[in-house]
């Protein structure tokens, strides 16, 4: 290809770029390249979602094209085509569109247009939102979809709560496990000392048969972790991840994991703890908020105060009066139970939160703050040791 053509071919690119980002309204002043059916269909694509910006419904739009085109896209016929077009990120980016910006609610009511959407935690927490409208086989299926999301999430988060709890390295014992992270140099020099050839070389040599390692130690009695949940809209990433790392701690030998969510009421699901799929389709998102109430309900599940920790994950916007917070939190600080309010409990731990209530308790003796997961399990992890 010669320069003349080449800069002829970077310009229609450009243009083709445009006419995307355009859409039909500007087809009389940019056309695809020639026979470019690809681009057409990518058009389509962008065109079906986006024109309700414009606040088209699908019969106008259908008006719009006055029969010109072929078959009109339908749900699942527009995703399929989404896929198949545009990279994973970008479809994401379009399916959270649809269902935040154009309420195409539809998507998470027909089983076949379900099926095809991309499980993701957006996916999730669009469902947690939506799921009073579900019934049937869409349930059935938003439950597979509730499952698999938890369960990439507990995948990425659990090697590293694990290792903040048994990741003390015992020296007085060695490993089978042989990690670089885990050599006793000091062991492996003494037990290999009669190993050395002094008439090897000018300095002599070690060989070394035997290679040892540092033990990782289980040294622990159980606490008692009693997750304590604000359910409201405003907390739905910290709900998720909550849900998450309770069924993640309950099944560590060193914690009794209790899980309560709540809003002007309380729902002990601790019996769920190991399901996070089952705690997550129990959430009632929004209405109140009664947190006195829910450390009050907590507070009763105190044993032994001096192992027992609460965490309680809210915004501290109490709509319960204040008093009765403070006054429930110090009875729960002055019993010797260990008080953690995080603000925010998700990925990115960034709290929108009283900071006036926030400061009282931190006064009380509560730790206060927002955490990552990996963050929260360190936390623990160094409390219990």
């Amino acid at each position: 290809m010669s320069d003349g053509q080449q800069a002829i071919s970077d310009e229609q690119e450009v243009l083709n770029r445009w006419r995307l980002v355009l859409g039909k309204y500007a087809e009389e002043q940019i056309s695809f390249s020639a026979g470019n059916a690809q681009l057409m269909d990518m058009e389509n694509v962008l065109d079906y979602l986006y024109s309700r910006e414009y606040g088209e419904d699908q019969g106008l739009r259908n008006e719009r094209k006055g029969g010109s085109e072929g078959s009109q896209l339908t749900i699942p016929k527009w995703l399929r085509q989404m896929k198949t077009l545009f990279p994973k990120r970008t479809v994401e980016i379009m399916e959270r569109h649809a269902l935040e910006k154009y309420g195409m609610t539809e998507l998470l009511t027909d089983p076949d247009v379900l099926r095809k959407l991309e499980p993701n935690k957006e996916l999730l927490k669009t469902i947690l939102e939506l799921k009073h409208m579900m019934k049937g086989e869409v349930l059935k299926l938003a439950r597979e979809i509730v499952k698999k999301v938890a369960d990439e999430i507990t995948r990425k988060l659990e090697k590293e709560v694990r290792a903040s709890f048994f990741g003390q390295i015992n020296r007085n014992a060695s490993s089978p496990v042989k990690s670089a992270r885990n050599l006793d140099i000091k062991k492996t020099i003494r037990m290999n000392l009669k190993n050395y050839d002094k008439n090897s070389g000018e300095d002599g040599q070690l060989i070394l048969k035997n290679v040892y390692f540092n033990s990782r130690m289980k040294k622990f009695n159980q606490w008692r972790v009693i997750i304590c949940v604000d359910e409201s809209g405003s907390m739905l990433d910290s709900v998720i991840h909550s849900a998450v790392m309770a069924g993640i701690f309950a099944r560590l030998p060193m914690l009794d994991t209790k899980l309560v969510i709540f809003d002007t009421n309380v729902v002990d699901l601790s019996g769920y703890v190991d399901d996070p799929v089952e705690t997550l389709m129990s959430v009632q998102l929004g209405g109140g908020t009664n947190i006195a109430g829910a450390l009050k309900y907590c507070e009763g599940l105190i044993d032994y105060p001096f192992r027992t920790m609460i965490v309680l994950v809210t915004d501290l916007y109490e709509g319960g009066g204040y008093q009765n917070l403070y006054s429930t939190s110090k009875g729960i600080i002055e019993s010797g139970a260990k008080l953690v309010v995080l603000t925010a409990l998700d990925m990115e731990a960034t709290p929108n939160y009283d900071k006036n209530a926030a400061a009282v308790l931190a006064d009380m003796g509560a730790f206060v703050g927002a955490m990552t997961p990996e963050e929260l399990s360190e936390w623990i992890g160094k409390v219990i040791a």
